[in-house]
């Protein structure tokens, strides 16, 4: 059974001091990866991984994920083997389909159907492990001749083939998770589903059911290399609390999508004390197969002394 890993994720930069501070403190308490989403609003994804690199000795890097119809797969690879190589080899790639429709809409990218966007992520892993696979761009070979110019690769190759960084891919429907079984290192599960009826984004907990059918579904997919994968779930609130229930009927007040019997027993939400909460990743790993857990960047002070009581 593999061991845990843990992340958090950056959704605001408040000061660049602060910023400093919160990546060193994650390391220190046993934080092993730092990631950002690809959101508007939110920070850049990589100057961000690249700070965080810089500010830490072993702290990995990484995105959580990116909207690949924002990339043009040439310009995103030299993003990636520019910041896999500043780093010393700590990125973690992540990658999606996208799902907020206002942003695609506000940057004034055209905003297609979900299979569409599917086929663009498949599409960009096929594009990317070909770029970090070969030699060079033809036309560089004459400016490479004259002044000695070397092809930019990523530093890692346990991704792509063999050639690149660790590759996530995530996301809650089968499409995507079809591609991620085939073809990533780490599938994110993000616990995170489009409300029928709703505008696209408008999003809702899943329960306990739904993660099992998910990873059963990445299972049958995946095959032989099941047994390869590492599973990443999304934890989307962290509550330290004497009173679990107490918490959870708090929640579901806010957000009625779930039961509080459903709210108590997701994977995708901790609710309790440090040694309860301690106790469900024990169970999720038990009964999902999750061992990768990320939390989004408020809880991680709250989070951290449960990962002193798993190691």
């Amino acid at each position: 059974m593999r061991d845990f890993r843990f992340g958090f994720n950056f959704f605001d930069i408040k000061s660049r001091d602060d910023f400093l501070a919160s990546c060193r403190r994650a390391e220190a308490v046993g934080y092993d990866v730092a990631l950002v989403p690809d959101h508007l609003g939110s920070p850049a994804p990589f100057p961000t991984m690249q700070a965080a690199a810089d500010a830490t000795e072993r702290l990995r890097v990484g995105t959580l994920v990116l909207n690949v119809p924002f990339w043009n797969p040439h310009l995103l690879a030299r993003e990636v083997a520019t910041a896999d190589r500043l780093t010393g080899g700590r990125v973690e790639l992540g990658l999606g389909s996208g799902h907020m429709k206002w942003e695609f809409d506000t940057a004034g990218i055209a905003w297609e159907p979900f299979r569409a966007r599917a086929e663009r992520l498949d599409s960009m892993i096929d594009e990317l492990g070909a770029l970090f696979a070969a030699p060079d761009y033809p036309e560089r070979v004459q400016a490479r001749a004259h002044f000695g110019l070397a092809a930019l690769k990523p530093v890692q190759t346990s991704g792509f083939g063999g050639h690149g960084p660790p590759l996530l891919v995530g996301g809650t429907g089968d499409t995507v998770l079809r591609i991620a079984a085939a073809r990533a290192d780490i599938v994110g599960f993000t616990g995170a589903y489009q409300v029928k009826g709703r505008p696209p984004g408008s999003l809702r907990l899943g329960t306990a059911e739904q993660a099992l059918e998910r990873v059963a579904f990445v299972r049958e997919h995946a095959g032989d290399r099941f047994g390869d994968l590492e599973l990443n779930c999304l934890i989307q609130r962290v509550t330290v609390t004497p009173d679990r229930r107490a918490a959870a009927e708090e929640m579901v007040a806010e957000s009625p999508h779930l039961t509080v019997e459903e709210m108590l027993e997701t994977p995708f939400v901790l609710l309790g004390t440090e040694q309860q909460i301690a106790e469900q990743l024990l169970e999720s790993r038990e009964r999902y197969g999750f061992t990768n857990f990320t939390v989004h960047n408020p809880f991680m002070d709250a989070f951290a002394p449960v990962i002193e009581r798993l190691r």
